[in-house]
């Protein structure tokens, strides 16, 4: 196993694979480099002087400047590296040309064909509540229906939500409780309500415009007896209508993948963040769909993304998709570009470049074809990016609700975290996937010894179609099934 790791043949940093005593030598191109201080795995030293003020390079962009002058074999991180980020930016449309030489289109999953056209790769029923007052009667709901039938895949999604909001909150729950009810993963859905809540019920089915009428139920507990027989009452019709679905064969085109990253570490952006390119692309090239959000963890590289536009139109709405998330930050008084968590710098980030760098290593190389708003619903097949925030929680419940019927989500420190759609971890490294294997479900660990990017993309692909066949993911495995909905107003 080799001790470093460079990504670009710019850079003037590496990677420490392993961690690195004070005085190992190293040969570095072609030269021998002293460390002057100890290394912890997955960050960054100089393999070169950098003077004070210049920029240190990764991925071959800099990812910021030295504060201090840094001498050839130190470490690299907060204490004297600085980020270039700085304001709102103007920006020039330059479209990169894209080449992707995938040709074959004939692969295909088993799939649940709906009768709106729409394809599900589970077929399972959910509880969705219009408000979070109902959240203990659904899971009474469930339990009653479970005990009085083999059907285990119930499940409730719970949140806080849905009254004493107003404005764009209450906007936002709406559409995305309406997105969850119409996701086509879901065989029969029974939209819960109380009665008096500002979330009405005749309001929200208007809310869902079209929808199934044979798989989507409605209860206003304040106006029966017995909501919890009523509400068992419903599954059960619904169980009858899911109980007839079958599995067959769907196009691979179909599919609909969200991007995500959450507990990165330094080896994020050579790793599993890229196996996800990989996987993008390839999907794209066979006709199908992937997402990227996390708008945050996009500054930094946002050029990298515009240069990959579409065309103009689609290049105009990344930047008002990164330039309204900045204005999000400035209405707050808060600091635009100072994002890496302090579990990211455990593990060797130190600027928001440093991590939308690696970040955007999931979207691979495939042109941009959309820009989707939060709570909106997929329309153009392609490369997608979505306006979210880098919260887990919330980011993935809005990839899930945008439409998509898998998450894949690289992690370096690990999370058991899963939202209402199968969210499949892809370790970065070989020992959070040693020791979470309850949690992580892919390894990308084993490329920074000697596995082949291709070859194991080869196999991540395959891994992915089982999953979208059936297989569990963990968070599946597990029952840990969450949403998040994003807030950011007045709450009475």
């Amino acid at each position: 196993m080799k001790n470093f790791f460079k990504i670009n043949e710019k850079d003037n940093v590496v990677i420490a694979l392993k961690n690195l005593n004070k005085s190992d030598v190293l040969e570095v191109d072609g030269k021998k480099i002293v460390l002057k201080e100890a290394i912890k795995r997955g960050h960054k030293f100089a393999i070169c002087n950098i003077k004070k003020g210049e920029n240190v390079n990764k991925y071959g962009f800099p990812i910021g400047h030295a504060i201090k002058e840094i001498k050839e074999g130190q470490w690299i991180h907060s204490h004297n590296l600085k980020t270039n980020l700085d304001g709102i930016k103007d920006y020039v449309y330059s479209k990169k040309k894209i080449l992707n030489d995938i040709k074959d289109r004939s692969l295909t999953f088993k799939g649940y064909k709906r009768e709106d056209g729409n394809v599900g790769i589970r077929n399972e029923l959910w509880i969705v509540p219009t408000v979070g007052c109902v959240n203990g009667i659904a899971d009474l709901i469930a339990k009653k229906f479970q005990e009085e039938t083999a059907f285990k895949d119930v499940h409730v999604f719970k949140h806080n939500y849905g009254c004493s909001q107003l404005g764009e909150d209450h906007i936002n729950t709406r559409t995305i409780l309406g997105d969850i009810a119409k996701h086509p993963n879901a065989g029969g859905v029974l939209v819960l309500g109380l009665g008096c809540e500002n979330n009405t019920m005749s309001d929200f089915i208007k809310s869902l415009g079209d929808y199934n009428k044979r798989r989507i139920r409605f209860l206003v507990s304040q106006e029966v007896e017995d909501e919890i027989e009523e509400g068992n009452k419903l599954l059960k019709e619904l169980y009858e209508v899911i109980s007839l679905d079958k599995r067959e064969d769907i196009p691979l085109s179909e599919l609909k993948v969200g991007l995500k990253c959450g507990g990165s570490d330094g080896f994020s952006g050579i790793t599993a963040n890229p196996l996800l390119g990989k996987f993008s692309d390839f999907l794209v090239a066979q006709g199908g769909t992937t997402i990227l959000t996390e708008v945050p963890e996009m500054f930094g590289a946002e050029t990298i993304l515009m240069s990959r536009a579409k065309n103009e139109e689609v290049f105009n709405k990344i930047v008002s998709l990164i330039n309204d998330f900045k204005k999000y930050f400035m209405n707050y008084n808060q600091p635009v570009y100072e994002n890496p968590s302090p579990g990211n710098k455990e593990g060797g980030i130190t600027t928001l470049e440093d991590k939308a760098l690696g970040c955007t290593q999931k979207s691979g190389s495939s042109e941009v074809v959309g820009v989707l708003k939060y709570g909106e619903t997929l329309k153009e097949k392609g490369l997608n990016l979505l306006s979210a925030p880098g919260n887990d929680l919330v980011a993935s419940t809005a990839l899930a609700s945008a439409g998509c019927h898998i998450i894949l989500f690289t992690t370096g420190r690990g999370t058991p975290f899963g939202t209402f759609i199968p969210t499949v971890k892809v370790s970065t490294n070989n020992d959070i996937f040693n020791r979470k294997k309850h949690w992580i479900d892919f390894n990308a660990g084993s490329l920074v010894i000697n596995d082949n990017i291709d070859d194991l993309a080869e196999q991540f692909i395959k891994y992915v179609i089982s999953i979208a066949n059936g297989e569990l993911a963990n968070n599946e495995k597990n029952n840990i099934r969450e949403i998040a909905i994003f807030k950011n107003g007045v709450t009475l």
